[in-house]
């Protein structure tokens, strides 16, 4: 079994990438969000564009970075899914925001796979390490390939636990899918079932009741 897990809104309180420019960025990174969010530019144009805008030194960034907050209730999740399931965090934003707020809040060193950010003179930079051609989500980070490729290795269904549109894509294909935030409006418009959660406790609470074999119909599960 394979766990991905989104880390911006979902593993993160809040949405680090948002939290970040609001702080540090022209206020205009808003207009290249709707650009975004209204398929204008592709994912991987939006997030350039935005974190170019960045302006903060080094240091004040990596204060940042640590401040960003979890959610406590991931811990008991994770020591109950490691037991029996491979777990990576899968993300569309910046790998090394999400390794410094995992280590500064002493949680495991689980595989991160996201877009890699790059110190410059008065801010920082982003590429794309894990984008694929032909992505159907235009993101940089292609969590369909991830997925894929991890499931290879692992075997059994594939869970994803996400919030918004970078999951979207992986959420029509993953065999049990746990959603909050506007992913849970494009299940219920896409007719994919899937499980609504506020917290890990919330998931952990659900997992702790599926059966040790698990069922043909994977999606019987969130029932």
């Amino acid at each position: 079994m394979l766990f991905i897990i989104d880390f911006d809104g979902t593993l993160s309180v809040k949405d680090t990438i948002d939290d970040m420019l609001e702080h540090f960025a022209d206020p205009s990174w808003e207009d290249v969000e709707r650009a975004w969010v209204d398929g204008k530019i592709s994912a991987v144009e939006c997030m350039t564009q935005q974190i170019r805008m960045v302006k903060a030194d080094n240091i004040t960034l990596e204060g940042f970075f640590r401040g960003i907050q979890l959610d406590a209730t991931f811990l008991p999740f994770y020591k109950h899914i490691s037991q029996f399931a491979k777990v990576a965090i899968v993300s569309d934003g910046l790998d090394h925001a999400v390794k410094v707020a995992m280590r500064n809040a002493a949680m495991p060193d689980i595989p991160v796979y996201a877009n890699h950010l790059h110190f410059v003179p008065e801010g920082i930079d982003i590429s794309f390490p894990n984008k694929v051609e032909g992505c159907a989500g235009g993101n940089g980070t292609c969590k369909c390939a991830i997925a894929r490729n991890l499931a290879a290795e692992s075997g059994g269904p594939t869970v994803l636990i996400g919030d918004g549109k970078s999951d979207a894509c992986l959420a029509g294909r993953a065999d049990i899918v746990f959603a909050k935030g506007s992913l849970i409006k494009y299940c219920e418009k896409n007719n994919i079932p899937h499980f609504k959660f506020q917290t890990f406790a919330d998931v952990l609470t659900k997992v702790k009741t599926w059966p040790k074999e698990m069922p043909q119909k994977t999606t019987a599960l969130l029932a």
